[in-house]
């Protein structure tokens, strides 16, 4: 899988908004307590807001805010709505491709490759994130050493 800047920078905003549930946040805040470009940053928290995950509020203590509490926003919830579905193929869902003859089985393991990343992603919340504490069969996942390995 690869992550993207958009998805990278929206789950490190979700993780700042959930530490500060009830202060509404500016994209000038954001963008100093993460260290993000504030024009890019700009677009996905629109995008985030548009998805209801974020709500924006106007004037001297505008800014935006959580939608719904951290604990029911998954980073599979902001990864959608930045970036569009989890996974894949040429723009398609990967049910819907093909194969023919020795490739036939590619389209069970691009469906398992989904399965696989909504199997922390879609366990996984803001709430989680923020407080450092992950679900038990994800934080398994980080335990193997092999896990930290690049290939």
């Amino acid at each position: 899988m690869q992550v993207t800047a958009r998805v990278d920078y929206a789950i490190r905003a979700m993780a700042e908004f959930a530490a500060q549930p009830d202060r509404a946040l500016t994209r000038k805040d954001l963008a100093a307590a993460q260290d993000l470009p504030g024009k890019f940053l700009e677009s996905i928290l629109r995008d985030l807001a548009r998805d209801g995950i974020l709500t924006s509020q106007r004037g001297a203590s505008g800014g935006f805010r959580l939608g719904r509490p951290a604990a029911d926003i998954t980073l599979a919830d902001v990864v959608r709505a930045v970036d569009g579905p989890l996974a894949a193929v040429r723009g398609q869902p990967p049910e819907s491709v093909e194969y023919t003859g020795p490739a036939r089985a590619l389209t069970r393991v691009w469906v398992a490759t989904r399965a696989a990343l909504r199997q922390v992603l879609e366990a996984t919340t803001v709430a989680d994130l923020a407080s450092g504490t992950l679900p038990d069969h994800v934080e398994r996942l980080t335990e193997d050493t092999e896990a930290w390995r690049r290939r």
